[in-house]
């Protein structure tokens, strides 16, 4: 293959010029910098982008890791990294992991290859023993509500948030009031958990297991919701729904059944997507968007991030409460 030095006596310029034109050096004449383009494209030059990499020390990419793009929250996040990404030229490596923790491991093993110059986890399931194992190796930010002071964490303070989502849905009148989750395990929601079990401990209220609806991520799974309450002898009055997409599938399929939001049960969502408003369904607003471009910021300022940003929450009422 072609080197600069080749390129360099077939545009007749010096080979410091044709390294300013590989590294878009503004101080090169349009003329030359024609007759380099011109020779790379006769000699077939292709840039060993590795190797420039491996001379600068740094790859230019930042890692991503995330259960599924296909869902609105993560997609919303991933936006906000690639909009701030996009103001230093960085580029993107997606690890859609489906919680698998084998899936993670990869990701941290390409931080610690020098593959990519840091790693946003927007959500995980590894442990945070083993990812403390590959802090050495470059910036890592946890796109959570996390109480550890080792890495940089970005989120809404989700106890307060589903508390004051529980309150509020408590001055409308309801003390029976079921809850869906993404999944128990995470750390968010732990704290979600333990926001709603401190809160019927204080109005004096059985926790129900069968009032807590797990692994609720999609449209279709809003629906199952509503299929296991319709077969519940002892019913809640209002659900306070992790996503806006589990609320909008849990109303969509009432309507079909031809019940009344909010006069059956009321529903109270997070994160104000689109479909939230599209379905008239009041939500508890994350600004998923920002968590993205502040998970950015921190990597590029590692050394003096902030150990815990927590972000402001926004009730927006709607007609389902």
């Amino acid at each position: 293959m072609a080197n600069i030095r080749e390129i360099a006596k077939l545009a007749g310029v010096s080979v410091t010029t044709v390294s300013r034109v590989l590294n878009h050096h503004p101080y090169v004449s349009e003329e030359k910098r024609n007759s380099v383009r011109k020779a790379m494209a006769a000699l077939n030059y292709k840039r060993n982008i590795n190797a420039v990499h491996l001379s600068k020390g740094a790859s230019n990419m930042i890692g991503v890791v995330l259960p599924t793009i296909n869902h609105p929250y993560f997609s919303s996040i991933v936006d906000g990294i690639a909009e701030e990404a996009m103001k230093d030229n960085q580029q993107l490596i997606l690890f859609q992991t489906n919680y698998e923790t084998t899936k993670e491991l990869d990701a941290l093993e390409m931080l610690r290859g020098n593959l990519i110059d840091g790693l946003v986890f927007c959500s995980r399931a590894i442990s945070l023993k083993v990812i403390k194992e590959y802090k050495e190796y470059g910036p890592i930010i946890l796109c959570e509500d996390s109480d550890q002071t080792i890495f940089p964490s970005i989120s809404i303070p989700h106890e307060r948030a589903f508390q004051y989502g529980l309150q509020y849905l408590i001055s409308k009148g309801h003390t029976r009031i079921a809850y869906c989750l993404g999944r128990k395990e995470g750390p968010n929601s732990f704290k979600r958990i333990r926001a709603y079990e401190n809160m019927m401990k204080n109005l004096n209220q059985k926790v129900r297991n069968e009032w807590l609806f797990d692994h609720c991520l999609t449209i279709e799974d809003g629906s199952e919701v509503l299929m296991k309450y319709i077969h519940l002898k002892d019913k809640p009055t209002a659900f306070l729904v992790g996503n806006d997409q589990v609320a909008a599938g849990l109303k969509l399929t009432a309507i079909n059944y031809r019940l009344s939001i909010p006069k059956d049960f009321a529903i109270l969502s997070f994160d104000n997507q689109p479909i939230s408003e599209l379905m008239g369904i009041s939500t508890i607003e994350i600004r998923t968007k920002e968590i993205g471009r502040l998970a950015v910021q921190s990597i590029k300022e590692y050394e003096n991030a902030t150990n815990r940003l927590t972000l402001p929450f926004t009730l927006i009422e709607r007609n389902s409460v």
